[in-house]
């Protein structure tokens, strides 16, 4: 089984920020798989996450169908390892099959990066994922929303906080490129659940 949960903050008024891709990449590999009006996700008080959960039947016979939740957690971006705690326990899930799909403001806009384990890097998210669950031992696709040349700068000149930069909507040209990342990230996704995840780590990771 593999567990895929996409992190942001659940409401409307959150939907589509930077913060929100995470949410957004699963939306898009859910309609890339399953015909729209199959496409509704099961709000679940108990996991407080939005989940949905499919059965991926690889096309290579050597690999037997396996059982695939996908999750948007409700609990706000900084409580993330609360539902991520809840689905990992009730679906039985080991740490190394869990995938989190998150926003990087340390990595330029548009690039990924798969990566397994490590530290959280200031991301609030993954801090409260790698508190909750005891362990930094889960896959994660970093995808980038910051800027090329001193983003952090650029976050702090026009919004004062970077909290309120990751808080913001994409704007202008971002918004071809961030489309771009989604339809990348999608594929990633799908790949690794048809030929494991290290491939579609050497094939999409930005070089």
């Amino acid at each position: 089984m593999k567990l895929i949960i996409g992190l942001g903050n659940p409401g409307e008024k959150y939907e589509k920020t930077r913060h929100n891709l995470g949410f957004m990449v699963l939306d898009s590999f859910l309609r890339s798989i399953e015909p729209v009006k199959k496409t509704v996700w099961d709000d679940s008080s108990k996991l407080k996450s939005s989940v949905y959960q499919l059965e991926w039947d690889s096309k290579k016979r050597d690999r037997k169908i396996e059982k695939v939740v996908l999750a948007k957690p409700k609990t706000y971006m900084n409580n993330s390892g609360l539902a991520v705690t809840l689905l990992a326990n009730f679906y039985k899930v080991r740490s190394q099959d869990i995938w989190i799909v998150n926003d990087e403001l340390d990595l330029p806009l548009g690039t990924m990066k798969i990566r397994f384990g490590g530290s959280g890097a200031g991301h609030h998210g993954i801090e409260s994922i790698l508190e909750k669950l005891g362990t930094d031992k889960f896959w994660r696709f970093r995808l980038g929303i910051g800027q090329s040349h001193g983003h952090m700068e650029i976050a702090k000149h026009m919004f004062k906080e970077t909290d309120k930069y990751v808080l913001d909507t994409f704007r202008g040209k971002e918004t071809s490129i961030v489309k771009q990342l989604i339809k990348r990230t999608t594929k990633a996704i799908a790949d690794g659940l048809e030929e494991g995840i290290e491939k579609s780590q050497n094939r999409y990771n930005t070089k």
